[in-house]
């Protein structure tokens, strides 16, 4: 084990599953003890049992990110357990299967409110504690669907593009705001990587990765493992200079 992150305390959300629980370990891994967060406590207890058989230390909690009391339940186990916070990994995040023209008032609600909104609670009721233990770093997952439309077909999904967005947008606010309090916020904005979140058959099949070729300088699809690595660069010391941006990690895909 590394000790990019020694010493150091990290709060992740959605990290049950995909890219959530690569951190998790990869920040485990690098030094760090982590407080897992998922909506479902199974799967959040599941990682928290990988970085433990890895020779890591975790706790699990179950967390809605739209849910400000969950999230502070969450923060005082932490504070409780540990004594401080240092880093915070803002990943949950979902999308419905929704053109515009059908798109419905409750999809669009809910991929806001986890995508955007819930990104501000967490940070919201994270960062004085952050600014307590000293200091530290945020990165924040948008996507590259924040940056440009990627759809194989006719239609898109706008309350998702929007949702992600609103995220680098909301990561330079919160640079600004928190700077004050020795605490650096970044985003990393993912390209097409395999895991659930997606049609996972579809991503890694033949036909998926020639679609995908189109676009892509890197000929392979992304693994859970890459964005792990930027996310923990951004937080670690090594990136003290970086702040209120976004990083593509995306095989090239904007580069077209």
């Amino acid at each position: 084990m590394t000790a990019v992150h020694g010493g150091k305390i990290a709060y992740i959300t959605g990290a049950g599953s995909g890219i959530g629980r690569e951190t998790a370990l990869r920040l485990a891994r690098d030094g760090a003890r982590v407080m897992v967060t998922d909506i479902d406590l199974a799967l959040a207890e599941a990682t928290v049992k990988a970085i433990e058989d890895d020779g890591g230390t975790a706790l699990a909690a179950a967390v809605d990110v739209r849910d400000r009391d969950a999230v502070a339940a969450s923060v005082r186990t932490v504070e409780e357990s540990w004594g401080a916070l240092h880093l915070l990994v803002n990943n949950a995040g979902l999308v419905t299967p929704h053109s515009f023209r059908d798109l419905t008032d409750d999809a669009w609600d809910l991929v806001l409110d986890v995508n955007l909104k819930g990104q501000f609670v967490v940070a919201q009721v994270v960062a004085p504690l952050i600014a307590r233990s000293g200091g530290g770093a945020i990165v924040n997952l948008s996507t590259v669907e924040a940056i440009a439309v990627v759809t194989s077909g006719s239609t898109t999904q706008p309350h998702y593009n929007a949702s992600k967005g609103g995220v680098p947008m909301l990561t330079k606010a919160l640079a600004i705001e928190l700077a004050p309090d020795n605490i650096r916020v970044n985003c990393v904005a993912p390209g097409p990587i395999a895991t659930d979140f997606f049609d996972l058959e579809m991503v890694t099949s033949d036909a998926g990765l020639e679609f995908m070729k189109q676009r892509l300088l890197v000929p392979r699809v992304g693994q859970p493992a890459d964005i792990a690595a930027a996310v923990s660069f951004l937080l670690s010391d090594e990136a003290s200079f970086i702040d209120g941006i976004q990083l593509p990690v995306d095989g090239g895909w904007l580069t077209r």
